[in-house]
Protein backbone atom coordinates (compact mmCIF):
# COMPACT_ATOMS: atom_id res chain seq x y z
CA UNK A 1 0.00 0.00 0.00
CA UNK A 2 1.29 3.53 -0.96
CA UNK A 3 2.53 5.47 1.79
CA UNK A 4 -0.72 8.06 1.76
CA UNK A 5 -2.94 5.84 0.13
CA UNK A 6 -5.66 7.40 2.20
CA UNK A 7 -4.85 10.90 1.63
CA UNK A 8 -4.14 9.68 -1.96
CA UNK A 9 -7.60 8.49 -2.74
CA UNK A 10 -9.08 11.78 -1.20
CA UNK A 11 -7.49 14.33 -3.05
CA UNK A 12 -7.81 12.04 -6.60
CA UNK A 13 -11.35 11.85 -5.76
CA UNK A 14 -11.38 15.48 -5.01
CA UNK A 15 -10.02 16.35 -8.06
CA UNK A 16 -12.42 14.08 -10.49
CA UNK A 17 -15.48 15.64 -8.52
CA UNK A 18 -13.44 19.45 -9.29
CA UNK A 19 -14.06 19.73 -5.62
CA UNK A 20 -11.56 22.93 -3.96
CA UNK A 21 -9.99 22.01 -0.82
CA UNK A 22 -12.36 24.57 1.01
CA UNK A 23 -15.43 23.28 -0.91
CA UNK A 24 -14.59 19.71 0.25
CA UNK A 25 -14.43 20.72 3.62
CA UNK A 26 -16.95 22.79 4.53
CA UNK A 27 -19.23 19.61 3.00
CA UNK A 28 -17.53 17.36 5.19
CA UNK A 29 -17.81 19.18 8.24
CA UNK A 30 -13.94 20.13 8.61
CA UNK A 31 -11.21 22.77 8.78
CA UNK A 32 -9.92 23.07 6.05
CA UNK A 33 -6.05 23.02 7.76
CA UNK A 34 -7.08 19.12 9.07
CA UNK A 35 -8.35 17.89 5.73
CA UNK A 36 -4.97 19.52 3.77
CA UNK A 37 -3.46 17.65 6.36
CA UNK A 38 -5.41 14.65 5.91
CA UNK A 39 -4.63 14.68 1.98
CA UNK A 40 -0.79 14.72 2.68
CA UNK A 41 -0.74 12.01 4.92
CA UNK A 42 0.86 14.06 7.78
CA UNK A 43 -2.32 13.01 10.40
CA UNK A 44 -4.01 9.81 10.06
CA UNK A 45 -7.32 8.69 9.09
CA UNK A 46 -9.95 10.02 11.57
CA UNK A 47 -10.86 7.69 14.16
CA UNK A 48 -14.78 8.40 14.44
CA UNK A 49 -17.17 6.41 11.71
CA UNK A 50 -19.01 9.50 11.87
CA UNK A 51 -16.35 11.83 10.54
CA UNK A 52 -15.17 9.15 8.19
CA UNK A 53 -19.02 9.08 6.72
CA UNK A 54 -19.19 12.38 6.74
CA UNK A 55 -15.84 12.21 4.23
CA UNK A 56 -17.52 9.69 2.33
CA UNK A 57 -20.69 11.64 1.95
CA UNK A 58 -18.71 14.74 0.54
CA UNK A 59 -16.55 12.77 -1.91
CA UNK A 60 -19.98 11.39 -3.30
CA UNK A 61 -19.27 7.41 -2.26
CA UNK A 62 -22.72 5.76 -1.93
CA UNK A 63 -22.65 3.14 1.05
CA UNK A 64 -21.94 -0.16 0.74
CA UNK A 65 -20.34 0.59 -2.65
CA UNK A 66 -17.32 -0.79 -3.39
CA UNK A 67 -15.78 2.65 -3.84
CA UNK A 68 -16.87 3.12 -0.22
CA UNK A 69 -16.02 -0.06 1.50
CA UNK A 70 -12.23 1.03 -0.12
CA UNK A 71 -12.15 4.40 0.99
CA UNK A 72 -12.75 2.42 4.99
CA UNK A 73 -10.30 -0.31 4.14
CA UNK A 74 -7.68 2.44 3.63
CA UNK A 75 -8.80 4.28 6.56
CA UNK A 76 -8.41 1.22 8.56
CA UNK A 77 -4.98 -0.14 7.23
CA UNK A 78 -3.40 3.25 7.44
CA UNK A 79 -4.05 2.94 10.98
CA UNK A 80 -3.15 -0.71 10.92
CA UNK A 81 -6.16 -1.89 11.88
CA UNK A 82 -9.05 -4.33 10.63
CA UNK A 83 -12.05 -3.03 9.64
CA UNK A 84 -15.13 -2.73 11.71
CA UNK A 85 -17.38 -4.56 9.27
CA UNK A 86 -14.86 -7.66 9.11
CA UNK A 87 -14.39 -7.84 12.39
CA UNK A 88 -17.90 -7.71 13.45
CA UNK A 89 -18.69 -11.23 11.33
CA UNK A 90 -18.03 -14.02 13.68
CA UNK A 91 -16.94 -16.28 10.94
CA UNK A 92 -14.35 -13.96 9.29
CA UNK A 93 -13.14 -12.96 13.04
CA UNK A 94 -12.58 -16.36 14.36
CA UNK A 95 -10.40 -16.87 10.93
CA UNK A 96 -8.22 -13.68 11.02
CA UNK A 97 -6.08 -15.40 13.83
CA UNK A 98 -5.05 -18.77 11.14
CA UNK A 99 -4.17 -15.71 8.40
CA UNK A 100 -2.03 -14.25 10.81
CA UNK A 101 0.01 -16.91 11.83
CA UNK A 102 0.15 -18.11 8.31
CA UNK A 103 1.53 -14.53 7.53
CA UNK A 104 4.30 -14.36 10.36
CA UNK A 105 5.14 -18.09 9.93
CA UNK A 106 6.10 -17.80 6.59
CA UNK A 107 5.46 -14.48 4.33
CA UNK A 108 4.27 -15.07 0.86
CA UNK A 109 5.54 -14.13 -2.18
CA UNK A 110 4.35 -10.70 -3.97
CA UNK A 111 3.15 -13.63 -6.70
CA UNK A 112 1.53 -15.76 -3.66
CA UNK A 113 0.28 -12.81 -2.43
CA UNK A 114 -1.20 -12.37 -5.68
CA UNK A 115 -3.08 -15.34 -6.00
CA UNK A 116 -4.47 -15.11 -2.78
CA UNK A 117 -5.99 -12.09 -3.42
CA UNK A 118 -7.69 -13.14 -6.64
CA UNK A 119 -8.84 -16.48 -5.08
CA UNK A 120 -10.18 -14.38 -2.53
CA UNK A 121 -11.64 -12.26 -4.53
CA UNK A 122 -13.30 -14.94 -6.51
CA UNK A 123 -14.86 -16.02 -3.60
Amino acid sequence: MPQNAFGDLIRSRRAELRLSLRTFAESAGMDPGNASRIERGQVPPPEAAEVLSRIASALQFKKKSRDHEHFLDLAAAVKGRVPQDLLSDKEVAARLPILFRTLRSKPLSKEQLEKLIDSIRKT
